[in-house]
């Protein structure tokens, strides 16, 4: 297809996601609540439910066909938290092959242009949010995460992140003209006059390294960011969740391809056992920029190791939630007992830490010591999970054996106040399924505090006084890292001090949330996920600052001839 032929095709599907594009722009200026995919099941129709889980059913056991280099072998390995294996396999991949496709993708999907890039990435978009049920199914067996979340957080909402990245990145680039004449005046002499252009310019070739929890959830914000920009995308999905984001590349290369476009733009690295190709992409020359969620370790390692590239990594935290009075005891303990059980805990916005004064705290039902206050927690927690149906609506199950066995042995972090449970999945019996351990510590200077412990495990942690808990909240975001905090109290001076704990650390700050949002969740288009400021995230990923350093502006100048007189 000529350059002229792309553009036009490419013109044609910006201008049918136009309506999508300025929404996303005007809700990343103005913050409030807006989404142009729906987070319910019952909107995408009566049909989709079956079709997707149809369409689901239909890639198992079978060879996920993506057309793109590789060695010609098949492998995959991926087993269902909830006790079956999906038998899909996906082509093996040739390292030098696929960057040297993505590096000969480069050009072309540069030349592009701003507009077309945008037009193409808004269809993947809108072509997977199509596909929303069956995606749902895929991330459901491949993470553990219920139907009910893995449909928002894995389709829509994920979806919302891809977008939001897309509206940041369109703005940034919007704001260099692509063309300009320059004149300067010489006084009695004709002016100098010189025409220059402006192209917005790729780093080079991206990597995503995907994650087992949330692979579309955390991948799209990178993934996307990277392709309107210009770079083509390497998708290193997590051994264990590879689907989700298979489907996801699969719908990038058919986007691609229509439009007149290399597919090998984006393409999929899946490895063999005990390969990690991860380790070696990264510090290929060629990957310019690199985007990761997962271990503190290795995300430490990319940003030490991966020195010729632009990393985006966020690690794990320590989260903490301090709580010195409520005006709504019970909707407190709703709320915090929903978000600790919230798909087990494995979320990187999940509270560990929750500091309460040994002496106890005030409530609108009175004063209640730190052992009533646990002792309630715990009743909320059994409470809310006391139906089995709900319970594993709610907690899903655990993928990674590493959680069970932090489970097992939390006797060994403190006292067990409150002791994870098995629950038993009423459609899947083989699903591992547990609900929260509360465990109570005696120091905020803990070295138990000061690790995180991944999982549906809670620590309350008895400090002198609300003071020692704010400070105990600075020492172990500014050392360990927080996505998220939170805070309850009726009084004016510990918010404002909450506040500026949460300046001087960089994490954001939830106060005294009793409803129906919690401090696990985040909001595209109007929260801001992660700071940036603290070790869990060495980036902000949902702002400029995301998106800018992922290109530049190249510029060519050249004289205009005098104009002729009159």
């Amino acid at each position: 297809m000529s350059t002229t032929s792309v553009e036009t095709a490419a013109t044609h599907l910006l201008e049918r996601h136009r309506e999508t594009l300025e929404g996303a722009l005007e809700a990343i200026a103005t913050r409030g609540y807006w989404s142009p995919y729906p987070e319910l099941p019952k909107a995408y129709g009566e049909e989709a439910p079956a079709a997707g889980l149809q369409a689901f059913k239909d890639t198992l056991g079978q060879r996920f066909s993506l057309e793109q280099p590789s060695t010609g072998d098949w492998v995959g390995s991926e087993r269902s938290p909830y006790g079956f294996e999906l038998g899909v396999t996906y082509p093996r991949a040739d390292i030098d092959a696929l960057i040297a496709a993505a590096t000969a993708a480069l050009a072309s999907w540069r030349a592009a242009g701003v507009d077309a890039r945008t037009g193409v990435v808004l269809e993947i978009l809108a072509r997977l949010n199509a596909r929303s049920h069956e995606i749902a199914h895929a991330v459901m067996h491949t993470t553990g995460q219920a139907f009910p979340m893995a449909f928002q957080a894995g389709g829509p909402h994920a979806q919302d992140r891809g977008l939001e990245a897309v509206a940041y990145a369109y703005q940034a680039m919007s704001a260099v003209p692509e063309e300009a004449l320059w004149e300067k005046p010489q006084g009695k002499r004709p002016p100098l006059r010189m025409r220059k252009r402006f192209t917005v310019a790729p780093r080079g070739v991206a990597l995503v390294i995907g994650c087992n929890t949330f692979p579309t959830w955390n991948g799209y914000p990178g993934l996307f960011a990277s392709l309107v920009t210009g770079n083509p995308v390497i998708v290193k999905p997590s051994s264990r969740a590879i689907l989700p984001l298979a489907i996801t590349v699969s719908v990038a290369r058919e986007v691609l391809s229509e439009a007149g476009l290399s597919p090998d733009a984006v393409s999929l690295a899946v490895s063999g056992p005990g390969e990690r190709i991860a380790t070696v992409l990264a510090k290929r020359p060629e990957i310019q920029v690199i985007d990761y969620t997962g271990s503190t370790v290795f995300g430490e390692w990319l940003e030490w190791e991966a020195r010729q590239a632009v990393v985006f990594t966020e690690k794990a935290g320590v989260n903490p939630i301090v709580i010195d009075s409520t005006d709504d005891y019970r909707g407190m303990l709703a709320n915090i007992a929903f978000t600790l059980s919230l798909y087990s805990g494995q979320m990187c916005t999940t509270p560990q830490n929750i500091f309460v004064p040994r002496e106890g705290i005030d409530t609108d039902e009175g004063h209640r010591s730190f052992d009533q206050l646990t002792s309630d927690l715990g009743s909320a927690i059994d409470e809310l999970l006391s139906d089995p149906a709900r319970a594993t609506a709610i907690l899903g199950a655990i993928a990674n054996q590493g959680v069970i066995d932090r489970l097992e042995g939390a006797a060994e972090l403190g006292h067990v106040a409150l002791e994870s449970k098995p629950v038993e999945h009423p459609e899947h019996p083989d699903a591992v399924v547990r609900t929260p351990a509360l465990v109570t510590v005696d120091r905020t200077d803990d070295s138990v505090a000061e690790t995180e412990h991944f999982g549906p495990i809670s620590l309350l942690i008895k400090s002198t006084g609300t003071d020692a808990s704010l400070e105990a909240f600075r020492r172990s975001v500014r050392e360990h890292g927080a996505i998220t905090a939170g805070v309850y109290s009726t009084r004016e001076e510990v918010r404002r001090a909450a506040e500026e704990a949460a300046l001087e650390v960089g994490v954001a700050l939830s106060l005294n949330l009793t409803d129906g949002v919690y401090v696990n969740q985040s909001a595209a288009y109007s929260d801001f996920h992660a700071t940036g400021l603290n070790p869990a995230a060495n980036a902000s990923l949902t702002d400029l600052a995301f998106v800018a350093p992922r290109f530049h502006v190249v510029q060519t100048r050249e004289h205009v001839a005098d104009e002729p007189e009159a």
